[in-house]
């Protein structure tokens, strides 16, 4: 008889904890909300077993009776904000606007869990159940979308890449203002200003050395800031429905 095809052993396939030993003192959502709060405190390379340990008042031999290794542990994190996704709206309607209003989603997850986009660094990530819960909602949205599967996938991708992104800059744009640790002020153009950036971008435009930008924006005028929501939004509308075979709305 031939073998039955079997999965790969995730840390979601196995139970919580053997059947042997003494009772359970925590549970893994525990130990994933600690590691949770860890990065966020912290960041993501503060994140070992023994760190975790410490932060829970126990032993790190203990927390491998709940997770494998670091990886694992990850792999729990990375869910866990996948979880934090509200799915509970109803497939079918305005595709483009539901895989809008996921995007926006993710990206508040990367604002909320900064750490979130150096996992995207990993190799060997395994999808969690919150993680398929979400692709396969956005497959659900993309149902009545043009395309075949494969570029609908594609799109999905290009949603989280542009989350992850936005959410890089909206971070790098937020200065803690301590001139004295060299940060940058506001109104400087490293700080991420917006205003200060179209200020400095128009000047050294300006100064002939440049011919093709200073067509450009004599040609687009001089628009006040982006605000990055409508950025944001403005690139999705343009870029899904392009991926998909549809030209723009």
């Amino acid at each position: 008889m031939a073998d039955r095809e079997t999965r790969p052993t995730t840390v979601w396939s196995r139970p919580e904890r053997g059947a042997r030993g003494p009772a359970p003192e925590r549970s893994r959502t525990q130990i994933t909300a600690a590691a949770l709060a860890l990065a966020d405190a912290e960041g993501l390379a503060a994140v070992s077993m023994r760190a975790l340990a410490q932060r829970l008042g126990t032993g790190p031999a203990s927390l491998y009776r709940y997770v494998g290794s670091r990886d694992e542990l990850l792999d729990l994190m990375a869910d866990a904000v996948a979880g934090e996704l509200d799915l509970s709206g109803a497939t079918g309607g305005d595709w483009l606007d539901d895989l809008v209003g996921l995007a926006l989603q993710s990206r508040d997850a990367h604002l909320r869990h900064p750490w979130l986009a150096d996992m995207n660094d990993r190799r060997g990530e395994v999808l969690g159940p919150h993680a398929i819960d979400y692709l396969d909602h956005a497959l659900g949205v993309l149902a009545p979308a043009p395309g075949t599967a494969g570029e609908k996938l594609e799109a999905i991708g290009l949603l989280g890449g542009l989350a992850v992104l936005f959410a890089r800059r909206e971070a790098a744009a937020t200065p803690t203002g301590d001139p004295a640790a060299g940060d940058p002020s506001p109104g400087d153009p490293a700080a991420g200003d917006p205003a200060a950036r179209a200020a400095h971008l128009a000047a050294v435009a300006a100064e002939g050395r440049h011919p093709h930008l200073f067509a450009a924006l004599t040609a687009a005028g001089a628009p006040p800031p982006a605000d990055r929501d409508a950025l944001f939004v403005r690139l999705l509308r343009r870029l899904l429905p392009a991926m998909l075979g549809q030209g723009e709305p």
